[in-house]
């Protein structure tokens, strides 16, 4: 009888694909089996010509919910097993190379489970399925298997063994399955760690928000710190204990109906946060306001949805949103452990809710956008992670890369068989914690993955910690070290992203962010580039002007407006003349003449051509943090707001910049719009007109001279990418006029904008070149 070995490739384990071809070979009439290995999952199946053929072509067409396909190979077998087809055991081998499914939020069928008081599982906060629940977040190896989980210390009652052992039920391998009786408890402790009796945890924790504590709830992947978020105080309360002065909290709503009470609903929108990665999706304030700390200065909300039953059963008690934000001090990492959380978070927890689902990977909740028509990712992160990305043509031999990411927002790629698994997001290696958090990680990587790199790729920049950890990893390894440039590894993600092939033309782009180390041993940042997967050649960039005090331009924006306004005016002239504006006034108090001679000297003042840095010293200008900003960001997310409700009525500053060209690069120069920023603040303009007349002026000066570079390199394509096209204003207009003008634009959309999404960029640029070597 014909036979056929049909390996299988993708997301393959942990998803229910194993019962979906044991369903499919019975309705086809095959004998044979199917199992798990370090590469994905076989199959052997024998029967006619034709059943084989309807067998094998079905396949991609009936993969349960969770399951990606990334590949079918199929090859003759011969002989002929006796039974019906089954499902076979796991097998191993050395070297571990299967897709991990990222978690997934709580299917349809889990949430009607708890819901129905007839059900075993009824309000049980831990029920999941093949079709949902903890991967990555409980995973300690691969295969697969309850074994090389963290729920491996929790033995199957008979009822849930039976769910697991059956192939015709969503439970069947299901290696997180449980119930009351033998699954994961929850109870809720007060400060003294006293469990409180008597009450079940879910009530009793929604009762305490609603009165104004702050609960510490062990989620998915990690700890989350909750309050009411109708609630000033407790906002505030939580603000001053977590020491978390500004930076925008995120929420979560028991469903839709909530969130259009507090934010506008599109239906894109409605899409992103009830995919099954359940994000955390920014979306304008609008109508009824909760507490003025959630968000300040922004005009946005971050809203999520329950993503686990333990969230969907307390937000059913609940009649508000509650404020769900990372369960740490700021700047480190969350929370993963009981005793690691009753300690940390000892000074800002009221009450902590726990249970004994040991978190093996802390995961942060994604964070996404609708902009430019698309969902983009601005953290990447649980629901994502660490879904592979299979690389474009000409990238299939490419094999044993590990690139090290950047110093903020960092992630890391492993690059393997023509694929990039990116990390979740790891956060700001400045932090010691985060580090320590960071090795574990890459370590943990590369045993899930049976990863040993023979390039490692690292940032130009010899100070980032994650360049000086890719050394040293690179020296104890034997591995080929490969720096690239930050730029380049921006535009590089999204072609790789966009599948463009390896072995494409050049494309241009517009290249925004805060700082990257350039070329030149300058700082870049407001960047045009032509380039491919290997090369990268800058044709222009913003007017390079000096960071005073280096590190501390980026914490307190007038540094970069007194910069500016130094190199473009005299300055004792130009205080003269518009003595009465606050900025002014402002810079009138700082140490200047200090400031004046560190430039003069070109101490710690380096030039930069940073457009993350131009935004501050605007955002400055009009009053917004210009004494200090508390996070990455924070001047420019308080300039796009201020401009967003005006800036369909008005157009750019006349003359406001100039394209000047110097050793063969296009430069932009801003003195025109300075003139004209500080007249409109000298008579009294609205600040929300100059902000966005600001924003009109930077993209037509972005057109324009993306649209003659495109002409003088003879290409329509254009990448734009970077951190300050997080911007929504910024991106969108961009966009538009290019693609009006004809032009093919590509910006990122699965990967971040911002320095998430460089890991991604330094793999593929250092596989490029490895693949031109041979």
């Amino acid at each position: 009888m014909p036979g056929k070995a049909i390996r299988a490739r993708g997301v393959v384990q942990g998803v229910g694909f194993r019962p979906a071809i044991w369903h499919l070979a019975r309705l086809c009439r095959l004998t044979g089996s199917v199992w798990n290995d370090s590469e994905g999952v076989m199959i052997h199946a024998f029967g006619s010509e034709a059943d084989l053929d309807a067998f094998i072509r079905r396949i991609p067409l009936q993969l349960p919910p969770l399951a990606r396909l990334d590949s079918l190979e199929v090859q003759d077998l011969n002989g002929m097993p006796d039974g019906e087809f089954r499902i076979g055991a796991s097998r191993e081998d050395r070297s571990a190379q299967t897709p991990i499914a990222a978690d997934a939020a709580t299917c349809p069928d889990c949430l009607a489970e708890i819901a129905d008081p007839a059900n075993r599982r009824y309000r049980y906060p831990f029920t999941n399925c093949t079709h949902c629940g903890p991967r990555l977040s409980i995973i300690r190896g691969v295969p697969y298997d309850r074994c090389r989980t963290s729920m491996a210390e929790f033995v199957m009652c008979p009822r849930c063994r039976q769910e697991y052992d059956d192939p015709a039920d969503r439970r069947f391998h299901a290696q997180a399955n449980c119930c009351p009786d033998c699954g994961p408890r929850l109870w809720l402790e007060d400060r003294s760690r006293q469990a409180l009796a008597g009450i079940d945890p879910l009530t009793r924790t929604a009762e305490l928000i609603r009165q104004g504590f702050i609960v510490a709830i062990k989620g998915l992947g990690g700890f989350h710190l909750a309050c009411n978020a109708a609630d000033p105080e407790a906002v505030a309360r939580l603000r001053q204990r977590k020491r978390r002065y500004a930076k925008p909290f995120a929420l979560m709503a028991r469903d839709a109906e909530m969130i259009a009470r507090h934010a506008r609903l599109s239906e894109q929108a409605m899409r992103a946060l009830h995919d099954k990665t359940a994000p955390i999706v920014l979306l304008a304030a609008h109508g009824m306001a909760l507490a003025p700390g959630i968000a300040p200065d922004d005009d946005k909300l971050g809203f999520m949805l329950p993503y686990t039953p333990l969230h969907s059963l307390l937000m059913q008690e609940l009649d508000a949103p509650i404020v769900l934000t990372s369960g740490n001090i700021s700047d480190e990492p969350q929370c993963t452990d009981n005793d690691e959380a009753r300690e940390k978070l000892a000074g800002i927890a009221d009450y902590w809710l726990l249970h004994e689902r040991a978190i093996v990977n802390r995961l942060d909740d994604s964070v996404v956008r609708i902009m430019d028509g698309g969902i983009r990712l601005l953290r990447r992160a649980r629901g994502y992670s660490p879904e592979a990305l299979v690389l474009p043509a000409g990238f299939e031999a490419a094999d044993n890369i590990l690139a090290m990411g950047a110093e903020l927002k960092n992630s890391f790629c492993l690059l393997k068989n023509g694929q990039a698994i990116v990390s979740q997001h790891i956060g700001d290696l400045e932090s010691a914690a985060v580090q320590h958090d960071y090795r574990h990680a890459v370590a943990l990587y590369r045993q899930l993955f049976g990863f040993s790199p023979k390039r490692i790729a690292v940032d130009l920049h010899p100070d980032y910690l994650s360049t000086q950890y890719g050394q040293a990893l690179a020296a104890t390894e034997q591995a080929q070290l490969v720096a690239v440039q930050h730029h380049h590894a921006h535009l590089a993600a999204c072609l790789a992203e966009h599948g463009v092939p390896l072995d494409t033309r050049p494309v241009l782009a517009a290249i925004f962010d805060g700082l990257g180390l350039g070329d030149d041993g300058t700082l870049w940042g407001g960047e045009f580039l032509l380039a491919d997967y290997r090369n990268c050649t800058r044709l222009g960039h913003f007017q390079p002007i000096a960071l005073p005090g280096g590190a501390q331009a980026m914490r307190e924006p007038w540094r970069n407006t007194y910069a500016q306004l130094r190199h473009y005016f005299d300055w004792p002239m130009l205080r003269q003349e518009f003595t009465e504006l606050n900025i002014i006034k402002l810079l009138a108090g700082k140490p200047l003449d200090t400031l004046s001679a560190m430039i003069a000297r070109n101490l710690n003042s380096p030039p930069s051509s940073s457009c993350g840095r131009w935004f501050d010293a605007f955002a400055a200008a009009l009053d917004l943090h210009g004494e200090q900003v508390h996070y990455e960001g924070q001047a420019a997310i308080a300039l796009e707001s201020l401009a967003a409700p005006l800036f369909a009525d008005e157009q750019p500053y006349p003359q406001a910049w100039s394209i000047d060209n110097g050793d063969g690069l296009s430069v932009l120069s801003w003195q025109g719009l300075w003139q004209a920023v500080l007249a409109d603040l000298n008579c009294g303009t609205d600040k929300a007109r100059i902000a966005a007349r600001i924003h009109h002026s930077l993209i037509a000066a972005t057109v324009e001279l993306l649209n003659r570079l495109c002409r003088q390199a003879g290409t329509d394509r254009i990448v734009l990418s970077g951190g300050v096209f997080q911007n929504r204003l910024l991106l969108e207009a961009v966009s538009q006029q290019l693609r009006q003008a004809g032009k093919t634009v590509l910006s990122p959309q699965r990967y971040p904008l911002n320095d998430g999404g460089l890991a991604l960029g330094q793999a593929v640029i250092a596989a490029a070149r490895s693949i031109k070597g041979k």
